[in-house]
């Protein structure tokens, strides 16, 4: 009896411990990721699988949005070779923050609350919510209203994201809401019947569909995202930074704004299904937090 419940605490105790080791890090001086970039020519990037912005080809390769503009900037910045570190998306600003990895290229929208962990690039898209529901969209699930109304309804969101915490913010209960690590994950929860609908950006979802991978769900359409006074500062995307990595940030944005909008930005985005209408604009970083975008 003891044995096996030695066995079953075994796991959360070695969590523990990593857990425990990462925290404890010492943190990276400033200024030194920099150099040790421009010297061996190397930077370590941190994603996270969620189609269009991140995934693997038929060849096993990372490719997406976010992989394939980090690859234009960090040539463009001299750095020969990017060692790409996966995860789960939940684990990203951790895992940057203990040193494993300098970049996050993983469709992180900017947020005040990673703006407390984290320093962000420019912002390198916008877009909006969207919903991916069983076919024939058996709940009538058209906004936020919606599920909230439905007490049956039960929502699977990706962990760590954006729109785990909208969904929580307006009030569905725990007890409704699976976090799940990945797209690929929810669209199962939904397609076998664990989840009603799994909330996703646009893009994500337009690209399960062009890629002809949903089979028993679809989009929602139309979805209705309530509007709110902030709601042009929400939505934006970026790279992340450590705090101490300021100056790697700055050399990042000196090549992404020369880069941003460019006739080759746009086809880039137009192979992995955004439109133009998901181009940042003008609307900078700085003034995305200081409207306290969430």
């Amino acid at each position: 009896m003891k044995q096996k419940h030695w066995i079953w605490l075994a796991p959360v105790v070695l969590a523990a411990v990593v857990a425990g080791l990462l925290a404890f890090r010492p943190s990276v001086p400033p200024g030194v990721t920099l150099a040790r970039i421009e010297r061996e020519g190397v930077i370590r990037i941190g994603c996270a699988p969620e189609a269009p912005y991140v995934f693997l080809d038929a060849r096993g390769t990372f490719t997406g949005e976010e992989i394939e503009v980090a690859k234009i900037i960090a040539s463009r910045m001299g750095i020969r070779r990017i060692e790409w570190c996966q995860t789960d998306f939940g684990s990203l600003i951790p895992e940057l923050e203990a040193g494993r990895f300098d970049v996050i290229a993983a469709g992180m929208f900017i947020t005040a609350e990673r703006a407390r962990r984290v320093i962000f690039s420019e912002p390198t898209f916008r877009v909006r919510n969207a919903l991916l529901v069983r076919t024939g969209n058996p709940h009538g699930l058209h906004s936020h209203e919606d599920i909230i109304r439905q007490s049956q309804v039960k929502i699977a969101v990706l962990h760590g994201s954006i729109e785990e915490a909208m969904i929580r913010k307006i009030g569905v209960p725990d007890d409704r809401i699976s976090v799940v690590p990945d797209a690929l994950t929810g669209r199962v929860a939904v397609e076998s019947g664990l989840v009603d609908c799994l909330a996703l950006s646009s893009p994500t979802v337009r690209f399960m569909a062009r890629q002809q991978n949903l089979g028993l769900s679809e989009i929602a359409q139309p979805f209705i995202v309530p509007v709110s006074n902030d709601a042009r500062h929400v939505g934006f995307g970026a790279n992340a930074f450590r705090k101490a990595d300021d100056d790697l940030r700055v050399a990042w944005n000196r090549h992404l704004r020369a880069f941003l909008g460019s006739a080759e930005h746009r086809r880039l985005l137009a192979e992995f299904g955004f439109s133009d209408d998901e181009l940042p604009g003008e609307i900078t970083t700085s003034e995305i937090l200081s409207s306290g975008a969430k």
